[in-house]
């Protein structure tokens, strides 16, 4: 079983960034005992310490490892980095996370073809063969009609080409969809109802 978790900081303070490495440490402490394997995807950083970073994990056990994680991380501590600061708690989330799925790429197999007539001028030559065509990606259900030539062959390679450049367009809008979301878990940390809370500079869990 295969699943990923996203852990941020929500562009918080640097203290917050720090708790977001200690929780990883803690982290891959316990994946060993949960007999998981434990990988980072993607990780973003600032002055050294990571931001944001997405994990990967395989094992039998990684739904109930993820139950113990997902939600508001809170850790009690004086800041390491700016003396008599009055803040004590630092916040991040742990969230589910999920992969942007690739668009199914263009296999001629996937591409069911029907033969129609073509409508529009063209004499007795449009109304006596059905040179136009339907292509329909199956997949994705995406469709196309062609009708640009006499040529059944011809108009089916021109379908083929019209589906590609659609599947093209639909990666991309995906992709960008997945950024956009993707952002909008970073930024977006709650505070308050912690799931699991530490405390001092050895991160013991209270």
């Amino acid at each position: 079983m295969e699943k990923y978790i996203l852990l941020t900081s929500g562009r918080g303070p640097r203290e917050c960034n720090l708790a977001v490495k200690l929780v990883l440490e803690r982290m891959r402490s316990e994946a060993k005992q949960y007999g998981l394997k434990m990988e980072t995807v993607e990780v973003e950083e600032i002055d050294g310490l990571p931001c944001s970073l997405v994990l990967k994990l395989r094992g039998e056990a990684s739904a109930v490892f993820i139950d113990r994680w997902i939600g508001t991380i809170c850790w009690i501590c004086p800041s390491p980095f700016r003396l008599n600061h009055k803040r004590k708690n630092w916040f991040l989330e742990v969230k589910n996370w999920y992969p942007v799925q690739p668009v199914a790429k263009m296999n001629l197999k996937d591409v069911q073809f029907q033969a129609m007539r073509s409508s529009g001028a063209g004499g007795q030559h449009v109304n006596k063969v059905s040179s136009a065509v339907r292509a329909t990606h199956l997949p994705t259900g995406m469709m196309v009609q062609v009708m640009d030539t006499r040529s059944q062959l011809q108009n089916k390679e021109i379908a083929v080409l019209r589906l590609e450049e659609r599947l093209l367009e639909l990666e991309r809008l995906q992709k960008n969809a997945g950024k956009n979301q993707s952002w909008k878990n970073q930024i977006d940390v709650r505070r308050g109802d912690s799931k699991r809370i530490f405390s001092g500079p050895k991160f013991k869990e209270l």
